[in-house]
């Protein structure tokens, strides 16, 4: 006997082609928090479900459940993204959003926040059409922080001044300094003053503004440049989309 259904709304992280016609979906949902479900006849010519079954995908679904796993028995879809569908470089960008998402989540968690940050962070690249920079940097930065990783900002950790001179972000050890206070240890990338202001924005400010920030290009390039390499560190690990999407860049001048 089929149990109860439930109905929840969700972004597809990954997915995964099984069977003939099958997709494993790994998805953040609202409630649920991160998921794997199997949607059967997903990749069949005509699928009902095949829409809500691609990468970056969010949709209403609902859910079944058959043993350990969830069954995707119907879904509409509510945005596809197509400004970043349609653009080979911002759908890498995107992916790696969507793989460093996967990363810090837990199945079963709850993940009320981190759900609408990936949402708000594929609008402003696809509709918005923020520069990818701010939006990688400012996604990179609250994520880890909404996940328990954010950075000591407020003041220089060595030296213990209010607003650090030439500052640096340690990437290894979490924490920003001044360009002339060094420690054994870590590794650091400059922010720049400006970079120093966005950061704190970027960390302390109301969802709906995360992207109400300016920066220049070189301030932009240090502050993407370092959460990124915060990202990595704080996560020990790489991200095969990062890579790619690196890859594909024209060269930085």
């Amino acid at each position: 006997m089929q149990n109860a259904k439930i109905v929840t709304s969700g972004i597809v992280l990954r997915e995964t082609e099984t069977k003939e016609t099958d997709k494993i979906l790994t998805v953040l949902t609202a409630d649920l928090g991160k998921i794997a479900l199997i949607a059967r006849g997903a990749r069949r010519k005509n699928s009902r479900i095949a829409a809500a079954s691609q990468i970056l995908a969010y949709s209403e679904l609902t859910l079944y459940k058959r043993g350990n796993w969830y069954m995707l028995d119907e879904a509409s879809t509510l945005e596809l993204f197509r400004g970043v569908q349609e653009d080979f470089t911002l759908l890498s960008l995107a992916s790696y959003f969507a793989e460093l998402t996967e990363a810090v989540t837990e199945e079963g968690e709850e993940s009320r926040e981190i759900l609408p940050l990936l949402l708000n962070a594929l609008y402003a690249l696809g509709t918005l059409k923020k520069d990818p920079r701010q939006v990688k940097a400012a996604f990179e930065l609250r994520l880890l922080a909404l996940c328990g990783f954010e950075p000591l900002w407020d003041g220089c950790a060595i030296c213990g001044a209010q607003r650090p001179e030439n500052p640096m972000l340690d990437v290894v050890r979490g924490f920003v300094h001044c360009g002339k206070c060094k420690e054994q240890g870590g590794l650091s990338m400059p922010l720049g003053t400006g970079g120093l202001t966005a950061m704190e924005h970027i960390l302390g400010c109301p969802p709906k503004r995360l992207y109400s920030f300016a920066l220049d290009a070189p301030q932009l390039q240090m502050l993407s440049h370092a959460a990124e390499a915060f990202a990595a560190a704080q996560l020990e690990r790489g991200f095969r989309t990062l890579e790619y999407y690196k890859s594909i860049l024209p060269p930085e001048r």
